[in-house]
């Protein structure tokens, strides 16, 4: 295929390359690169023999730093944290999918190098992905956190429930009896909001999904509000009561009684590219399982 020499001269490659898979596709990504005339950057440290393979090993804090693309490899946790490092600095994201389900990197392994090439030759389609920022104050001093899926709360100790006070944009909305909370984006409408009854929300709409989980109260339910919302979170004082939040899956901090976690739309926004063709709607399909039976077949099809 015909690339352009002048897009994306430098790419870096992110993946965990413990697994047999991973490695082997980044092994041929970067000869594919190389040989496509591109800088190539791996994080350093990586358990990975390039051999003559002439990368860049830079430290991972450093790699979308320089870069122009970066391609993420493995499955949507690695996604995920590679479009958090990209966001920062406006680089966008291809994601090749090694992993099990791949909502986001939705390049599969046969259509790897071909979907690179569209990537150099300006054929993908690039689409932005809002981010959250979580703030809290920890020891005093406030912490920041991103997220592209979602801003979780969840007890830290099982067998208890949790009370979390939630506010809107200032307004009080409930008091939420049961395991946690999950202020979703659009993207992150298909993880774990999924699961605690949430809707799907198409990634082009800009919302938030405010999910309790395991609520107390079954007419606790799921609400969609508009993105430039801001959701502030309150952990109810209880005896020995402790939750943590977590971004993206990864906890980074402790919620004690009496603090408040603030939830909003991040400054920086994610750039995911897709291959040309790209149908978020078959993808529901392919992944969700939808229409397994038979009778569902694609109309445009027949």
């Amino acid at each position: 295929m015909e690339t352009r020499p002048d897009a994306y001269p430098t790419v870096a490659l992110a993946g965990r390359p413990a697994d047999p898979r991973v490695s082997e596709a980044m092994l041929g990504l970067a000869a594919h690169l190389l040989a496509r005339g591109r800088r190539v950057r791996v994080p350093d440290g990586l358990d990975l023999v390039f051999g003559p393979l002439a990368v860049e090993p830079v430290p991972e804090a450093e790699l979308a730093n320089g870069a122009d693309l970066m391609v993420a490899v493995g499955g949507d946790g690695t996604m995920l944290h590679t479009a958090r490092m990209a966001a920062h600095v406006g680089v966008p994201v291809l994601g090749v999918n090694r992993g099990r389900l791949g909502f986001l990197a939705d390049v599969g392994p046969d259509r790897m190098l071909e979907s690179v090439d569209d990537a150099l030759a300006g054929r993908c389609v690039p689409e932005s992905r809002i981010l959250l920022e979580a703030r809290v104050r920890v020891d005093g001093k406030p912490l920041t956190a991103l997220a592209l899926n979602d801003v979780v709360v969840a007890k830290g100790d099982s067998g208890r429930m949790l009370d979390l006070r939630t506010w809107v944009d200032g307004a009080y909305v409930n008091t939420h009896g049961g395991d946690g909370f999950i202020v979703s984006t659009s993207t992150g409408s298909t993880a774990y909001a999924l699961s605690c009854g949430g809707p799907i929300v198409h990634p082009g709409l800009a919302a938030l999904v405010l999910c309790p989980i395991c609520p107390h109260t079954l007419s606790d339910r799921p609400i969609v509000v508009g993105a430039d919302s801001i959701v502030e979170i309150e952990l109810a004082n209880r005896p020995e009561t402790r939750a943590q939040v977590a971004c993206d899956g990864f906890v980074v901090s402790e919620l004690e009684p009496g603090d408040r976690l603030v939830v909003k739309r991040a400054a920086v926004t994610a750039t995911l590219l897709h291959p040309p063709g790209h149908d978020y709607f078959r993808i529901l399909r392919s992944k969700l399982h939808w229409g397994r039976g038979g009778r569902n077949g694609d109309p445009s099809a027949s």
